[in-house]
C-alpha cells in the first residue's frame, strides 16, 4: 500500500524480481500469513505500529519456508520452517528476504495455521498469565472477547495451567454452538454480556472471585467484569474492539486496591527480544501445538493471488468474528 486508507481501497498486488540473499540474509517462501486486526489498523493508519516508509508490504505473521540463504547465515538450513521474530516485516509476500536474526525456525511437522499465528495472540495470551499477577492452579481468570483469538488461547492456555477461566461474549446467533466451542477448548464458563449481569456464581462461591480480568473491549463490558476482581485483582487491557473509554467502579479501586494496567505485545518483544523468558516461551507454546493440547483459532485459508476476489470477506471480517482468515500462498507451488 501506498498510503493509508481502507484495505479495499489502498492494499494493490504488486510483482517484483526475486532478490538474491547476501551474507546474513534468507530467502523465504511464504506458505501461510494470517489476517491479523492490527494489519487492518496499520493499513488505516490507527495503529502505533507504522512502516518505516511507504510504499510498504502489510503484515506481521507468517510461516515459511527458507529457498535460499548467504553464506553468513548459521543455524538455518534449507527447506527449514521458521516464522517472524519481529514486527513490522511485511509478511503479506510470496517471498521474503529477511536477515537471520528476524526469524524463528520451528518444527516442520508443526501444523501450518499452528504456526502461521504463533507469535501474536498465543504471546498475548500467555505474557498476560504470567506478568502481571502470580497465579496458582485452581485461581480464576475472567476475560471478555473470549471468542478471539487472544481469548481462545487463554482458555487453552488456563486449562492447561490448571486455571479456571471463564469467557464473556456478544450475544448472537448460533450462541449455544459458540459457547460449546469455548468449553472444548478449556472455558470452565461462557456468559453473555447479559448473563454476566445477572449470574450468581461468583457470590456463590461456585465459582472463586478472578484474580485477573483481560479486556480487549472496553467500555460497559470492560466495567462489567472489573466489578467482579476479587482483593487486589488486576484487569489488563489489551484492546478496545467497542472503541469507548473505560469507566471503572470507584469502590473496588479503593477499598479492594484493583489495579488497572495495560498490554501490548510489540513493546513487551522489543524490550525482551532474545531474553530467555521469549524463547522459553515459544518452545512451551510450540510443544504444547504439537501435543495437540494447543490449536490454532478456527480459520479460513484465503487463495493468496485471488484476495480481490476473497478480500470483502476477509478484510472486512477480520476483526469481527470469532474465525481467523489466513492468506495461503502455496496455491502457485
Amino acid at each position: 500500500f501506498s498510503g493509508n486508507g481502507e484495505p479495499l481501497q489502498v492494499l494493490e498486488m504488486v510483482e517484483e524480481e526475486l532478490p538474491e540473499p547476501e551474507n546474513n540474509q534468507v530467502l523465504i517462501r511464504v506458505l501461510m500469513a494470517p489476517i491479523n486486526p492490527s494489519d487492518i489498523n496499520i493499513i488505516q493508519g490507527r495503529y502505533p505500529l507504522q512502516p518505516a516508509q511507504l510504499p510498504a508490504t502489510a503484515g506481521n505473521e507468517f510461516v515459511g519456508e527458507i529457498v535460499q540463504m548467504g553464506d553468513k547465515v548459521e543455524n538455518f538450513a534449507l527447506k527449514e520452517h521458521v516464522v517472524a521474530y519481529e514486527s513490522g516485516l511485511g509478511t503479506w509476500s510470496e517471498y521474503l528476504l529477511l536477515k537471520a536474526e528476524q526469524i524463528y525456525a520451528v518444527p516442520y511437522d508443526l501444523p501450518l495455521p499452528a504456526a502461521a499465528t504463533l507469535t501474536v495472540n498465543p504471546c498475548t495470551a500467555y505474557r498476560m498469565l504470567k506478568d502481571f499477577i502470580q497465579l496458582k492452579a485452581g485461581d480464576c481468570v475472567i476475560q471478555n472477547g473470549a471468542n478471539s483469538a487472544v481469548g481462545q488461547a487463554v482458555h487453552q492456555l488456563c486449562k492447561h495451567w490448571g486455571l479456571k477461566s471463564v469467557g464473556v461474549i456478544r450475544e448472537r446467533p448460533e450462541l449455544i454452538k459458540l459457547k460449546q466451542d469455548l468449553l472444548r477448548l478449556g472455558a470452565t464458563e461462557v456468559f453473555t454480556e447479559e448473563e454476566l449481569v445477572r449470574t450468581q456464581l461468583f457470590k456463590s462461591n461456585c465459582l472463586p472471585k478472578p484474580r485477573l480480568a483481560l479486556n480487549c473491549v472496553g467500555g460497559e463490558s470492560a466495567s462489567n467484569i472489573a466489578k467482579l476482581l476479587d482483593y487486589q485483582g488486576i484487569m489488563v487491557t489489551y484492546g478496545g474492539m467497542a472503541r469507548k473509554p473505560i469507566t471503572l467502579p470507584i469502590g473496588p479501586l479503593i477499598f479492594k486496591k484493583h489495579i488497572y494496567q495495560g498490554f501490548w505485545i510489540t513493546e513487551w518483544v522489543k524490550r525482551n527480544k532474545n531474553s530467555w523468558e521469549r524463547s522459553y516461551m515459544l518452545k512451551d507454546i510450540i510443544q504444547l501445538m504439537m501435543r495437540k493440547e494447543f490449536i490454532a483459532p478456527k480459520h479460513n485459508l484465503i487463495p493468496f493471488r485471488q484476495y480481490k476476489a476473497h478480500a470483502q470477506q476477509a478484510l472486512t471480517l477480520a476483526s469481527k468474528t470469532n474465525r481467523k482468515f489466513i492468506f495461503d500462498m502455496r496455491e502457485n507451488e
